[in-house]
């Protein structure tokens, strides 16, 4: 009876170490895919990233010329509130005068008809 005893004390172990060694190589088989996976997935942000950090770059092109757009349009309108002040105190000035003008000439009619009544 002890050698059926060590046959299957033996037969049992070798079941236990052959499910120890599958146990063992369906795990590093799962870990094999799972770093294949998240290479794969790794690669694939780091794609996306690469595309994001172009674009990121375009835009800030894109951003600085329409600052510097801004700022030249900043300018002009300065330059036009500029003008367009000088010629509201111009056109006021003128038409002060032209006031002048009309009542300098209402004043001359008058007294043109006064002179001219005199002579009838």
């Amino acid at each position: 009876m002890s050698a059926i005893l060590v046959i299957v004390i033996v037969t049992v172990a070798l079941a236990i170490v052959a499910g120890g060694v599958t146990l063992a190589s369906r795990r590093a088989q799962a870990r094999a895919r799972r770093r294949e996976q998240l290479a794969s997935e790794a690669t694939g942000h780091r794609q996306e990233a690469d595309a994001h950090a172009a674009k990121a770059q375009e835009l800030s092109r894109d951003v600085e010329a329409k600052r510097q757009q801004a700022g030249e349009h900043d300018r002009l309108a300065a330059q036009h509130a500029e003008e367009a002040e000088r010629h509201a105190a111009e056109a006021s000035a003128q038409e002060e005068r032209q006031q002048r003008e009309g009542r300098a000439a209402a004043f001359h009619d008058e007294k043109a008809t006064e002179r001219e009544q005199k002579l009838s």
